[in-house]
């Protein structure tokens, strides 16, 4: 509840009347101990902005108008990396948040994002809606990290620039298992390499991921969240045999209605992730290779090759014959649910 009334704390600062909000939650919050299930978290987030029509539900000196979120993800669409990412995140958020200044440094050892105050949002360093503005903005910068690049992004140790709240226990399950309180600025350290990864969504991939935005977003990748990337993991080792949505359910011992449901809450679907993953195979065996591209168009499960054909030009704007001789600076593969009309299952 730490979270809730960190959410909250904004409105009742800002006299917007919040009691009414909470009715829905309390019979259900009261029966699990003062905590409220994810999902219930994300509805109440969606109706405090609604609410406030502030996405960042009053905790800064200008609002952030609903539809902010939506150009934020779109803004950092279409970059290379993971670090192009985050830089068109930091550069967009610096024309919308006053208060608070990201900047992301590439260091020898490991990468920082950096989440720092350019005016103060209190007096109290303690402050409830103080607590949960640095709460909130790492929360949103590490969920659209991880989903950038389709994976999650492990926090290898974040240090906090306030003392310890009531809920800091679960700080370890939200942001890292290393944390510590009282320091400057906010500083979330992780692994360098990860700067690099490759962006792996695209616009189809987007519209999954606003459906019940920003209430949704507002929690992390969780740790438990990683359903998309056991699929993928999957579908790699299988994609020659085309498996259907079933198969792979079947594999990760789920039935095909949860494996869907649970790909939906990370924003994505099976028809996604199977595309991409025949896209990403397809330009490796091209450029690595020199398969033929009947021999390629089988080994990614296609029933003929004109259907592999039509998938790719969809995702590439080249045929695999132009893509192979193409120069080092090809097209960004598209969004891979342009080419639906190729898939064969």
């Amino acid at each position: 509840m730490g979270f809730v009334s960190g959410m909250l704390s904004g409105l009742v600062r800002s006299n917007i009347p919040v009691d009414d909000l909470l009715e829905r939650e309390a019979g259900e919050t009261a029966q699990r101990g003062g905590r409220l299930p994810v999902s219930r978290y994300a509805e109440l987030f969606n109706r405090a902005i609604a609410r406030s029509q502030d996405e960042a539900v009053c905790l800064f000196s200008r609002p952030l108008r609903p539809g902010t979120f939506e150009f934020l993800c779109r803004s950092v669409l279409g970059a290379a990396t993971l670090e192009e990412g985050l830089d068109r995140a930091r550069r967009f958020l610096s024309l919308v948040l006053d208060d608070l200044e990201v900047t992301l440094t590439r260091r020898e050892t490991h990468a920082e994002l950096t989440i720092r105050e350019v005016r103060p949002l209190s007096e109290q360093a303690d402050d409830p809606a103080r607590v949960f503005a640095f709460e909130w903005l790492l929360r949103l910068l590490h969920c659209i990290a991880c989903w950038l690049v389709a994976r999650p992004v492990p926090l290898d140790q974040v240090a906090f620039p306030y003392p310890a709240p009531g809920h800091a226990a679960d700080y370890e399950l939200v942001y890292s298992a290393r944390y510590s309180f009282g320091a400057p600025a906010l500083v979330a350290r992780f692994s360098v390499p990860l700067l690099d990864l490759p962006v792996r969504r695209h616009e189809a991939d987007l519209n999954a991921f606003l459906k019940g935005a920003p209430g949704r977003i507002s929690m992390l990748y969780r740790r438990d969240r990683e359903t998309g990337v056991r699929v993928q993991e999957a579908l790699r080792t299988r994609i020659g045999e085309n498996p259907a949505l079933g198969d792979i359910a079947r594999h990760l011992h789920q039935s095909p209605r949860t494996l869907e449901r649970r790909l939906a809450a990370e924003g994505t679907s099976f028809r996604a992730l199977k595309s991409g993953v025949r896209r990403d195979l397809a330009c490796s065996r091209l450029v690595k290779t020199d398969l033929g591209i009947e021999h390629i168009a089988q080994e990614l499960g296609y029933a003929d090759t004109s259907a592999f054909y039509r998938a790719f030009v969809g995702w590439t704007g080249l045929s695999p014959e132009r893509y192979r001789k193409a120069p080092l600076d090809r097209p960004s593969p598209r969004d891979p649910e342009s080419a639906r009309a190729g898939h064969t299952g």
